[in-house]
């Protein structure tokens, strides 16, 4: 029990949070609406952009086209899976699907799982940084042309700002507080202690969401029935997308004769979608948009877990070794 705690306590937590919000959304209320979400989100880009080694990715240029193939996977390739399957859903959560289609790379988990995989780091943060870096655009474009517009009130330039000032600014922030030694290897050694804080912020914006979903499904009674199925249907088609990016940047770095390890970081890093820019945007449009971002987060973390074993690098060499 206590290693399960140890290994999968930010999911355990995950659960509970959006559990409690949406079972008990008014007697959250109140906590939950004096979160001060823009900063938050713009804390906890920060801390977790403060111990990444940007200067890492420099590996990645002298040979651009993994890093290249991923970005153009995450960036286009999933919002264009997402976009026919989001008519299979009603409102929000057809909202919510093509939202997590089209958010940037995730900062942490994508470069831990190609780690994990035995793939090449340098591809997936340097996929990352660009993904999150040009988000302010690309995120707004796909939301805006797929769906006509980018919130319930805010228009596109505002929209593009909010995520250059709360997504852009924080890693960039970040990557120059590095340059000051000290702070460079705090963020080292503390880097644990980051991703925890950075953590809880993302659970404080969770059950943001969780409680608005949950006014909304309480508000919907008789209803919960047909909502009930189109949940199930929305995750199955988030597992969907996830899994089918993922196995297209793998074949597709396979026959571009990449290496396998620089095929492991493609098939992460183009097919992972970070949960706090997801969930800054879902907001505008009400708390169900919230749980297809939250869905494809949930499932890429446990799906990823048994690909990375399925396909370690080590274990590929030795399949294809002569007897």
């Amino acid at each position: 029990m206590i290693n399960l705690w140890k290994r999968h306590w930010f999911l355990i937590l995950l659960g509970i949070v959006l559990l409690v919000g949406m079972a008990f959304p008014y007697a959250c209320s109140r906590f939950a609406f004096a979160i001060p979400k823009n900063w938050v989100i713009a804390v906890v880009l920060m801390l977790m952009a403060l111990p990444l080694h940007i200067d890492a990715m420099w590996n990645a240029v002298r040979r651009p086209g993994p890093a290249f193939l991923a970005v153009a996977i995450n960036a286009i390739v999933v919002p264009l899976l997402a976009w026919p399957l989001s008519f299979l859903l009603k409102g929000e959560l057809a909202i919510g699907l093509v939202i997590a289609a089209a958010v940037p790379s995730t900062i942490a988990s994508a470069t831990v799982w190609t780690r994990l995989a035995g793939g090449n780091e340098a591809i997936s943060i340097m996929v990352t940084v660009v993904t999150n870096l040009a988000c302010f655009l690309v995120t707004p474009a796909w939301v805006w042309f797929i769906i006509g517009r980018v919130s319930k009130t805010e228009p596109f330039s505002e929209m593009a700002i909010k995520l250059l000032l709360i997504v852009v600014l924080p890693i960039m922030v970040a990557q120059l507080l590095r340059l000051i030694p000290g702070v460079s290897r705090f963020a080292t050694e503390k880097k644990p202690l980051l991703s925890i804080l950075a953590q809880a912020g993302l659970l404080s914006i969770v059950l943001l969401g969780a409680v608005h979903a949950g006014m909304q499904l309480t508000a919907l009674h008789g209803k919960l029935a047909g909502i009930t199925g189109q949940i199930a249907l929305m995750m199955v088609l988030a597992a969907t997308v996830h899994v089918v990016a993922w196995f297209l940047g793998y074949r597709a770095g396979g026959w571009l004769r990449y290496s396998p390890t620089d095929s492991l970081a493609v098939a992460f890093s183009g097919s992972q979608k970070t949960l706090m820019v997801g969930l800054a945007i879902a907001l505008e449009f009400g708390g169900l948009a919230i749980l297809p971002m939250l869905a494809y987060h949930i499932e890429q973390l446990l799906i990823d877990t048994l690909l990375a074993g399925r396909y370690q690098v080590s274990d590929l060499v030795a399949e294809h070794a002569p007897d």
